[in-house]
């Protein structure tokens, strides 16, 4: 008997799934969110370990705040943006609202702490619009993306 469909261990047929390209977006976009989020959780770690590290003191900031208040911020926000990169990955659907909402917020941040760090605030903001682009990039049905 020929099936079209993959065989289980207990012999019943379960549907294939077809994978399209907006699955392999969501995929990029769920590990460079869990990246950015790693990245987030060491500038927080540097700025509240190691304030000297920095190229401005903290009255050069576009925002005039304290390093530890920026390595607070960078580390609530880097393990808040790699929770959604994980729940991303794992299809949930809130999570594509979540991962464009943060994305927004972590390009915001970092255009803040640019000069601060521009090189690697830059690549950051860079990334941000990438997640973006490959979590609002969609199909025609919504459970196409699965």
């Amino acid at each position: 008997m020929a099936t079209d469909s993959p065989v289980d261990r207990r012999g019943t047929t379960r549907a294939s799934t077809t994978r399209t390209g907006w699955y392999g977006l969501v995929v990029f976009a769920g590990v460079m969110m869990m990246m950015l989020g790693s990245y987030h959780a060491i500038a927080g770690l540097v700025a509240l370990f190691e304030e000297d590290y920095f190229l401005v003191t903290q009255s050069g900031l576009v925002v005039s705040a304290d390093f530890t208040t920026w390595g607070w911020a960078h580390l609530v926000l880097g393990v808040l943006v790699a929770v959604a990169g994980g729940a991303l990955l794992a299809g949930a659907t809130w999570a594509r609202v979540v991962a464009v909402v943060l994305a927004m917020l972590s390009a915001i941040v970092n255009l803040a702490f640019l000069s601060a760090y521009p090189l690697w605030s830059g690549i950051m903001i860079a990334v941000d619009i990438l997640v973006i682009y490959a979590v609002t990039t969609h199909p025609d049905s919504a459970d196409e993306w699965r």
